[in-house]
Formats: C-alpha cells, sequence, structure tokens
C-alpha cells in the first residue's frame, strides 16, 4: 500500500486549502452557525462538491479514495463537516444507490444533494436498540398504502426533519430478521408526534418519535417487502465506517498540544498523550487500507466494526485529556454556550467551554451506530472466527 500522494494530489490539496481559507479565513472560523452552515453547503453545491462520496453518475465528484482522505482531513483540521445534507447526505444515499428503484432515485437525490429535504433515521426503538431485530414498530400493507403505529426513540435530529428512513415490522410468522421492511415516511404526516430528549449537554439533538396510524405510500418501500434487514446491515456498515472519528481525533490532538503547555513536561501527562497518538496513528493506517478496499471495489464489511470500535474509544479518550488540560475551567460552559447573551470569555477560554461540550458529546459514540459490545461481538464472530 503506498501512503504517499502524487504532485496532481498535492495540487489539489493546495486547491482545497485554498477554498476553505477562502470561506472561513484566518480570525474568522467555522464553529457551526447556522448561517455558517449554509454558507459551507452552498459553497460546495456550487463547486460540485457536496457529494463527494457519492458515485459520479448521481452528481457525486468522482474523487479517488486518496482525493476524499485529503478532503476528509483538511475539513476536518478546519472543524467543518465534510458535506452538507447530514443523514439523507450520508447514510439514506447508498441505500437509494444499491437498492432503489430509479423511479426514487430520480425522485430523492435531487432533493437531497440540493438540501432542499433533510432527513432523520428510525432505527432504535425503546427495548431495540442494538438488538436492532427486536424491533416492534409495525406496518400494515392497506392497499396501496402502509399503516404504521409503533415508536422511535434517540431519533438524531427529528424536530428538523422533513422525512424519515425507517425501518417497521411487516411479518412476525418468520424469523425476526426476516420480518423487517424499509420505510420512507413524511414527518409532517397526521399521526408523527416528536417529543424532545434534552442531553447531559443541555441540547435538544435527540427525540422520541411516535407513530399513530401514520400512512405512507408503497412507492416509499425501498427494496422488497420483509427484506429490510439486508437494507439496514448494508446501511450500518456506511454508517460505521464513517464514525471511526480519524480527522475529529487529529484535530484534538493539534489542539492538546497548542493549549496544554506545561502539562506536555509533566511524565504522566505527556504518556497518556504518547499512548492515544500512536492508537490513533495505528487506527488511520486502518482507515487507509480500508479506503483501499473500497477502491478495488470490495465492501468495508465487518472491519468497519473495528474502525468504529477502536475510532470511539480514541475519541472518548481524547476528549478526556482536552478537559483535563482545561482544569477549573471545564464546568461552567453550560451557560455561556446556550445563552448568547452572555459573554463566553468571562468564565474562561472559548476553548475550554468548547472541548467540555465536546466531551459529553463523545459519551454518546459508545452507543451510536451500534453498541461497543455489539462492534466486540461483530469482530469475534466475523473477524476472528470465534
Amino acid at each position: 500500500m503506498n501512503l504517499s500522494i502524487s504532485a496532481a494530489e498535492a495540487i489539489f490539496r493546495e486547491e482545497v486549502q485554498a477554498f476553505i481559507q477562502g470561506l472561513f479565513p484566518a480570525g474568522q472560523p467555522y464553529c457551526g452557525r447556522p448561517d455558517q452552515e449554509q454558507r459551507w453547503g452552498q459553497a460546495l453545491r456550487e463547486k460540485g462538491w457536496a457529494a463527494f462520496r457519492w458515485p459520479a453518475q448521481f452528481g457525486g465528484t468522482d474523487w479517488t479514495p486518496t482525493q476524499k482522505f485529503i478532503w476528509e482531513r483538511e475539513t476536518g483540521a478546519a472543524g467543518l463537516p465534510p458535506q452538507p445534507g447530514g443523514m439523507g447526505m450520508d447514510m439514506l444515499a447508498p441505500v437509494l444507490f444499491a437498492y432503489g428503484t430509479p423511479e426514487q432515485r430520480s425522485r430523492l437525490l435531487p432533493d437531497i444533494l440540493q438540501g432542499r429535504v433533510h432527513w432523520c433515521q428510525g432505527y432504535s426503538e425503546p427495548g431495540a436498540g442494538s438488538d436492532l431485530a427486536s424491533l416492534r414498530t409495525s406496518a400494515v400493507r392497506d392497499g396501496n398504502h402502509y399503516v404504521i403505529n409503533g415508536e422511535k426513540i434517540w431519533t438524531s435530529g427529528a424536530h428538523k426533519a422533513d422525512w424519515m428512513f425507517c425501518l417497521t415490522r411487516t411479518s412476525t410468522e418468520a424469523k425476526p430478521q426476516a420480518g423487517i421492511t424499509f420505510l420512507l415516511l413524511d414527518m409532517k404526516s397526521p399521526g408523527v408526534t416528536v417529543y424532545p430528549l434534552i442531553g447531559l449537554d443541555g441540547q435538544h439533538r435527540f427525540n422520541r418519535v411516535t407513530f399513530d396510524n401514520v400512512r405512507t405510500h408503497a412507492d416509499n418501500r425501498i427494496g422488497e417487502e420483509g427484506d429490510g434487514w439486508s437494507t439496514a446491515k448494508g446501511l450500518l456498515t456506511h454508517e460505521r465506517t464513517g464514525q471511526a472519528y480519524v480527522s475529529l481525533s487529529l484535530t484534538l490532538l493539534a489542539g492538546i498540544k497548542a493549549v496544554a503547555g506545561p502539562l506536555l513536561a509533566e511524565p504522566a501527562f505527556a504518556a497518556q498523550l504518547a499512548f492515544a497518538e500512536i492508537e490513533l496513528r495505528a487506527l488511520e493506517m486502518t482507515e487507509l487500507r480500508t479506503l483501499c478496499q473500497v477502491a478495488a471495489g470490495e465492501s468495508p464489511g465487518d472491519q468497519s466494526s473495528i474502525l468504529k470500535l477502536k475510532g470511539t474509544e480514541i475519541l472518548q479518550r481524547l476528549t478526556e485529556i482536552y478537559t483535563d488540560c482545561a482544569g477549573v475551567y471545564a464546568a461552567p460552559w453550560i451557560p455561556a454556550l446556550l445563552d448568547p447573551e452572555l459573554d463566553v470569555e468571562s468564565i474562561g477560554p472559548r476553548w475550554a467551554q468548547v472541548e467540555t461540550m465536546r466531551y459529553f458529546e463523545g459519551r454518546s459514540a459508545s452507543i451510536a451506530g451500534g453498541t461497543d459490545e455489539i462492534q466486540r461481538n461483530i469482530i469475534a464472530k466475523h473477524v476472528l472466527r470465534i
């Protein structure tokens, strides 16, 4: 595996850096404000870079795996999301490429690409989180429609989403995996109710969503009835591969070195940071090997669980180290970040508050996309064969 970049790829990296600097120059960094998100998404769409992971035939960039790697590293270093569109762009679109009909692709992909429709994922339920085969939300065929009843939980962004891609149970007669169907539904449909779930950091990201005789047309079924488990596994593979958090962790590592100061001379702190960096560099090589496999036409497969598990562990360790650097300023951050009228600098440096928030956000990484325990089971069964 050749890890060096070519002259053409070096030029591409310079182009990416110049593009980012043109939008968010030094002193005006991206910090996730809605106006910045909108400017970033619009600039990417105008440049033709909005869907860098998509195949060219559907509006993607047709970049090489190395170009995608460069893009993710540079956007990560700048604190930018690598592509707009959220779950529709990253998760639903690959499902449509693999399982959608030509009509569904032509109907749904343009709105995702242009940012006109926002999606959320209806997978987890009370009592059916990592064990998705236990889900109970039902969908009963009624003529040209399905009637959905049940509930989903921890649904990220449901309060902002226009549509949901959802796993439902259409049969209880066969084994649990065989009775699941992948459906799309309009979040404005009668019978859909969204309840907020506020996180430890005071933010509204998660939701509980209930369905009371919600109707969706049969044209909104992806794949065959009862075969949604195959679709779900494909989606989770893409999700977990994207949850190695390497770019974010590299950014965290650089930030720690920039603010740690005298802590870097403390043997215990230096050893802790060095160990985290060694594991991060090893994970980076694993991610590169996966990119090479994908470039050769292979699926990331069960290796995605390795990436997800180790990526989560390293991310959480680095957020803990960053919070240690913040010291006494690691606690009183919530009011400043939630109330725009407060002077954030009055209670300590902003980086300390932001990274403490990231510490809390990082706790959920052990659950999102399948718990650490589930990843270990997959690795044991399908990688180690035990």
